[in-house]
């Protein structure tokens, strides 16, 4: 029920998710008369496709930490919980970032050693998708931190993407390693001794070329970047569009660049990578963009169908074990 086009775009993104891949079922959590209205619309019937009911609502304007209290029967509460038990292998939510990230580490979880989850969306490159941690949850780490976004960021993209070894940057002013302030100094240096590829310091315009496979930096930084790529991207796909429509010649001419186009398009596409996982609890759950529609949604489905059946949890478990008692006041 959260985000800005739900329930509508949610319910037909997981129809369509569910006609073009076999494997999952779908357990939609919500108000079920508004769920069945749409699901009758688009006259499907499938055993795949399940509906219970919950009969509260998470809006934006709900304080996290509060709101995961009071409204028990959300479907954020309720979902993270079936989670927790074991009822569901991966949740999904475009809900309220906020309270699904307060829900994940308090209901859900973390996991032991790891000291603070993270966002980890995955974005578009020159050399193909990068991740991008944290991208919204911290604001403020440690040193430690840094180092435990790229550990957990590299196991992921070994997984998730099949990178043998991928490369880490930390986000810098500057490439040289006396650059930034005393924490980022602090994590350049534990990054620099950790058994992972880091490649040192990476300024902004390094990303879009992937030069690094993984950019490791602080949330507020990360979300800046991460919705600044986004309009950039937006703001490319209309430009291309608009100067292809302008007159007879560049409609012609399209024609015969139209499959790179596409191709080319489709990379700056942020609805092509669905959602986003918060890396670090002690289970699986993905965000998708507020805005989320339908597309989104099925992409979403499809990257948690791959994250459920991974090994990821019990490979970044095996990371962490025995960690947590080494991170006190680190």
């Amino acid at each position: 029920m959260g985000g800005d086009k739900a329930p509508g775009e949610i319910v037909e993104g997981c129809i369509d998710a569910i006609k073009e891949m076999q494997g999952y079922d779908i357990m939609l959590l919500g108000d079920v008369n508004a769920i069945d209205r749409i699901i009758k619309k688009r006259k499907f019937l499938s055993p795949r496709l399940k509906v219970l009911h919950t009969s509260e609502i998470i809006t934006n304007e709900d304080i996290p930490t509060k709101v995961i209290k009071t409204k028990k029967d959300s479907s954020m509460v309720v979902g993270l919980k079936m989670l927790k038990e074991k009822k569901g292998d991966v949740f999904i939510s475009a809900g309220n970032t906020g309270a699904l990230s307060v829900g994940s580490l308090f209901l859900v979880g973390r996991i032991k050693g790891v000291d603070r989850p993270a966002l980890a969306p995955a974005i578009p490159t020159k050399k193909g998708p990068a991740l991008l941690i944290d991208a919204g949850l911290n604001t403020n780490p440690k040193p430690l931190n840094y180092e435990q976004f790229a550990k957990i960021g590299t196991i992921y993209m070994k997984e998730m993407f099949d990178l043998e070894n991928p490369t880490v940057g930390l986000i810098n002013i500057g490439e040289e390693h006396t650059k930034g302030n005393e924490i980022i100094k602090q994590a350049y240096s534990r990054l620099s001794q950790a058994n992972i590829n880091f490649i040192g310091n990476i300024e902004g315009r390094e990303i879009p070329n992937g030069n690094a496979d993984i950019a490791v930096c602080d949330g507020f930084l990360g979300n800046v970047l991460l919705k600044f790529l986004e309009g950039v991207g937006i703001f490319i796909y209309d430009g291309l569009k608009s100067v292809y429509k302008r007159n007879i010649f560049s409609k012609i001419s399209v024609l015969l660049v139209n499959k790179a186009l596409r191709s080319f398009l489709k990379r700056l596409d942020y609805e092509e990578y669905g959602g986003i996982p918060i890396l670090g609890i002690d289970g699986k759950v993905i965000k998708c963009h507020g805005s989320s529609n339908s597309k989104t949604v099925k992409n979403a489905i499809f990257r948690a169908y791959k994250y459920a059946k991974s090994t990821l949890l019990e490979q970044i478990k095996e990371e962490f074990k025995g960690k947590e008692a080494e991170n006190i006041g680190v």
